[in-house]
């Protein structure tokens, strides 16, 4: 069975993290005397004794080749009940038994000769990773689900202490694997395998079950040179790069010719136009594909790639944009450490942002509270070692609240631990109010200007991006402390994420029914549809989580399993929304357009479920008129003389103190099942 490509999130209910190994694919068959030997068809024949037997991916016999794997599996196979089928991968490791990359285990993959083999194996030791058991003696488990094969596999296999540095079982992570992926940064692995828990094991197929996790690396890198355009390119193929080492030497980095738009050509084409010179910076010599021409090493661009080869060239290079603010004499190679920083909201765990000392929280108020009454701009250390500029702290942005934009950049401070796990790895839409909550705002999707550094931009994939627009597609991602207050500091009041996480967009992790209420529908009138609501999902099976909007209305939130898509969580939406409505005609309403809505009247709104589309989250500030805050409620809340204006950016924060964080049980909760909800509504309808 195979892994495919597509990008699978960092975190996710029912998911299965394990690192990615960079070695031979193996198939093994263990037991204690001579018998059936596995084929890829069936147990097809008997064969001479053996206790252990080894295949490479393509079915060829690689049982000699790795005879200190062997000598393992040999005393492990002397304890096995009977015969065993396993899935592995055979990696070189070093002096610690850390998995090295494929270059250093090629070299043995061809061996035949018994010496080369020995001085093979004593000059580079291998070790066997199993992460999979597809037969038990006659029974064929390959039907059975991920999870009840690992956790066989971990019964009939337990390697002893002499055998353990060549035999061992995969690291796995259970549905939050941010930080084994934090791990696999640190420690430069190539990175993780993402397995649904409840899928079967599908022979010779490359199953969307199994997800690749490519890490990404990213730094800066001095131009010095292009190559000449193929075909109907225009200006130049490939930016050569390059960084200084020690000795002030300009060293070969690779090409990059992907990830421009033609705009971008056009003016990269004048930046190097007018640094051209006739001979070449680099101190290495190197061939191009295409004519190369030279220019002066001034020019310094960002490009992400995934790892360096072997002979220290990027591999899978894409071009990001220039960076004026770098001096190209300070370029250098990063280390991994620093890739790991440079990286860091991309990789950080919710417990790491999210759970940030007091003290610390505490200096960057209290920072902020002094360039505010001293009336000045300035950076703003974070704990996270970041820097954020933050300017006219004294602005008012409520005026009859008298409530500033230090205020709200203080409240986002402190609600913090709260919030960022609420908007962790999703794609952000801004709603800005430069000029405060009673002037003129504008939503923007997406980001082309240069923020500071630690702030995450990420470009959607074509299918998913749902603006249809020409310019840079960068989105800011949520999740850092970096990010919330950037995007407070542009004046973005809410926190709008999306209801999907950036590495699977297309699948909701919940879905929402929003409670608006009409012209002269009351805040009781939304209390009485929200407990219909609830009463309704007790009926059909659903969990639900209330949270006030921080305006007028009610938001109930639903947790997804994974893979559902947002055509399934508007339907389960809309299915509660129409019998809500059905029964309560004279206060709840679906209809879309507000001049045909029943009046005083609140609108059962489940069309927020649809790519794109945001509601302001649990703990967002809210541009009403009382400067509201998205409050997560408890059910037996939601009574008589609950009011939103109870909850502001003044009052909440004590509140969140008091009650801590209600919000997080969403997160953790057993998602529906949709199928038994279909069952249960379609039973209903029928009686």
């Amino acid at each position: 069975m195979l892994a495919t490509l597509a990008e699978p999130p960092p975190a996710g209910r029912g998911l299965v993290y394990e690192p990615k190994y960079d070695g031979i694919r193996a198939i093994v068959a263990v037991e204690k005397e001579a018998g059936a030997r596995f084929s890829k068809a069936k147990v097809t024949r008997k064969t001479s004794p053996g206790l252990v037997t080894i295949w490479s991916r393509n079915g060829n016999d690689k049982t000699a080749q790795f005879p200190e794997i062997v000598r393992a599996l040999q005393g492990i196979a002397a304890r096995v009940p009977h015969r065993l089928v396993l899935d592995g991968e055979i990696v070189a490791v070093d002096a610690t038994g850390r998995p090295l990359g494929f270059q250093q285990i090629q070299g043995r993959i061809h061996l035949t000769a018994a010496g080369d083999i020995a001085r093979a194996a004593q000059a580079q030791p291998a070790a066997l990773v199993l992460f999979d058991l597809l037969i038990d003696g006659d029974v064929d488990l390959r039907r059975e689900p991920l999870v009840a094969r690992r956790l066989r596999l971990q019964q009939r296999i337990t390697p002893r202490a002499a055998e353990q540095p060549f035999v061992r079982l995969s690291d796995i992570v259970l549905d939050d694997g941010r930080a084994l992926l934090a791990r696999a940064r640190e420690e430069g692995w190539e990175g993780l395998i993402v397995k649904d828990a409840n899928s079967i094991y599908e022979s010779g197929r490359r199953s969307p079950a199994w997800r690749k996790m490519k890490l990404l690396k990213q730094q800066e890198f001095v131009v010095g040179g292009w190559t000449e355009p193929r075909q109907t390119r225009q200006h130049f193929g490939s930016l050569l790069l390059g960084y200084y080492d020690d000795r002030g030497a300009l060293r070969w980095a690779g090409a990059v010719g992907t990830g421009f738009v033609q705009k971008e050509l056009d003016r990269v084409a004048v930046l190097l136009a007018a640094r051209a010179t006739a001979h070449s910076p680099f101190a290495d010599a190197f061939k191009t594909a295409e004519k190369a021409h030279w220019v002066k090493p001034t020019l310094v661009v960002e490009v992400r790639f995934t790892e360096w080869t072997s002979d220290g060239l990027l591999r899978q290079p894409v071009y990001l944009g220039t960076r004026e603010d770098k001096a190209a004499r300070e370029i250098r190679r990063e280390s991994q450490k620093l890739e790991v920083r440079s990286q860091k909201l991309e990789v950080k765990s919710q417990k790491s942002e999210a759970k940030q000392p007091a003290d610390s929280l505490n200096a960057v108020v209290a920072r902020l509270q002094a360039l505010e009454d001293a009336r000045k701009d300035g950076e703003l250390p974070l704990p996270n070692g970041d820097t954020v500029r933050v300017t006219n702290l004294a602005k008012v942005f409520w005026p009859d609240l008298k409530i500033t934009k230090g205020d709200l950049l203080r409240y986002y401070v402190g609600v913090s631990p709260f919030l960022l796990p609420v908007v962790d790895d999703r794609p952000m839409v801004m709603k800005r109010f430069p000029n405060g909550v009673v002037k003129q705002a504008f939503y923007q999707q997406r980001h082309p200007e240069s923020p500071p550094p630690g702030v995450r931009r990420e470009v959607l994939p074509d299918d998913i991006e749902p603006i249809d627009e020409e310019g840079p597609r960068d989105r800011l991602i949520g999740g850092s402390l970096t990010t919330l207050l950037y995007m407070t500091q542009l004046a973005s009041i809410s926190q709008d994420p999306w209801f999907s996480r950036v590495a699977d967009p297309a699948h909701q992790d919940y879905c929402a029914i929003d409670l608006d209420p009409g012209e002269g529908a009351s805040f009781g009138h939304v209390l009485d549809v929200a407990r219909w609501v609830k009463e309704e999902m007790d009926r059909l099976g659903v969990p639900g989580w209330p949270k006030t909007s921080g305006s007028r209305g009610l938001h109930i939130y639903i947790p997804l399993p994974p893979g559902t898509t947002y055509e399934s969580g508007q339907l389960l939406c809309h299915l509660i929304a129409s019998v809500v409505s059905t029964k309560h005609p004279k206060v709840a309403t679906i209809e879309r357009m507000v001049k045909r809505r029943p009046p005083a009247t609140v609108y059962v709104d489940y069309l927020q479920n649809i790519l794109g589309k945001t509601l302001a989250c649990a703990y967002s500030v809210r541009a009403s008129d009382y400067a509201g805050v998205s409050t997560p409620l408890k059910w037996t809340e939601v009574r008589k003389g609950l009011d939103p204006r109870d909850y502001t950016i003044r009052t909440a924060p004590a509140r969140f103190r008091k009650t801590g964080d209600y919000w997080a049980a969403l997160r953790t909760a057993r998602p529906v099942n949709l199928t038994a909800v279909l069952d249960r509504a379609s039973k209903s309808a029928r009686a």
